[in-house]
């Protein structure tokens, strides 16, 4: 049983329908079915006639993650969908061979239907260097490195990785070279993540969202540590806050994805407190239904997990308090964005 990466586009397009049809999908749109092609060098002259001005390079890369997704995974297999938008991972299990759908999405027509075992994995359960393999700057990879095999089983069967016995860091990564194709961006976010589940734990979480709020002008009281009643930060506009809108803040550290519980608690608090809009932390991510509930909130509530916190952090770091920078010291590099997927 092999591990494979296959994104729903680079920024997730095609997630939901994936999640909800059973099936993990690949653009490359310009293809049509790719059960006509018998041998690698028959899929790369239909990719030059379907791309004519791509170069060498981009074809063969192509060539190598088409052939993989139709050809290499394999019934049984297990496949690791990373959410964008979401701080969670999804794990299924291939239970069909290579399906061209016309009728699907345009970008959602070459597909393998899948079992998904577990829909929304936090993150956080993983450790940096799978976090690291499922940021490869790739839409179709083989995971191989550190003996991801074993160690992600252990994550379905309830486990920690840590339990598992890891191979030798030297061990062949993939013919992908997934460990030269990774996406750069995604990979600062996983050791930003990594470092403030770390050194921001307990009440400091709510520190650090609180130089979040300060940030963007809001006006805030952090409870002192111990029982809150469900209210960690309270924040309003104004020069003493009085102005509204009136923010209620509560902050969930921690792995445990949060459920529907927790989102009507808040709504709940939120009346108390003569509030009109709040804000739920949780960095250990939330359940579909708590994302499907807060929609329908839109203009009230909004839900934060890890990776919102990390792109808050990013955005307003400049005007962060020295204490926090000093906590969290980052600096700001720019990289060349290359493309891998049609």
């Amino acid at each position: 049983m092999a591990i494979w990466l296959v994104r729903a586009g680079s920024r997730g397009q095609q997630q939901e329908w994936a999640l909800d049809k059973g099936q993990v999908v690949i653009g490359w749109s310009e293809m049509e079915t790719l059960s006509q092609f018998n041998t690698r060098e028959e899929m790369l002259d239909g990719l030059r006639k379907a791309y004519p001005d791509a170069l060498p390079a981009r074809l063969y890369n192509y060539q190598g993650q088409l052939w993989a997704f139709a050809k290499r995974i394999k019934t049984g297999d297990l496949v690791i969908l990373p959410l964008k938008g979401q701080d969670a991972i999804a794990i299924g299990k291939v239970t069909g061979d290579y399906k061209y759908r016309p009728e699907n999405p345009r970008d959602a027509k070459h597909t393998r239907d899948v079992d998904w075992i577990q829909e929304d994995i936090s993150r956080s359960r993983f450790d940096q260097d799978l976090l690291y393999s499922f940021g490869a700057f790739m839409t179709v990879c083989q995971i191989k490195r550190n003996n991801a095999e074993e160690r992600i089983k252990a994550i379905l069967e309830g486990k920690t990785t840590s339990q598992v016995i890891i191979a030798d860091e030297t061990e062949e990564v993939s013919d992908e070279r997934i460990g030269q194709l990774l996406d750069l961006a995604d990979n600062a976010s996983t050791q930003i993540r990594s470092w403030i589940a770390q050194k921001f734990t307990g009440h400091q979480l709510a520190d650090l969202v609180n130089a979040i709020l300060e940030s963007q002008g809001y006006v805030t009281e952090v409870s002192k540590p111990g029982p809150d009643g469900g209210v960690d930060i309270i924040a309003g506009r104004g020069p003493m806050g009085f102005d509204p809108p009136r923010l209620l803040v509560q902050v969930k550290g921690g792995d445990t994805q949060q459920d529907i519980k927790i989102l009507r608690e808040l709504k709940g608090i939120m009346k108390d407190f003569r509030a009109e809009q709040g804000l739920l932390v949780a960095w250990g991510g939330f359940k579909r239904t708590v994302i499907a509930n807060a929609r329908q909130d839109f203009f009230e509530i909004r839900i934060w997990d890890a990776g919102d916190v990390v792109e808050n952090v990013l955005r307003y770091y400049e005007s962060f308090p020295e204490e926090i920078k000093a906590e969290l010291p980052l600096k700001r590099i720019w990289v060349l964005v290359q493309e891998t997927e049609s």
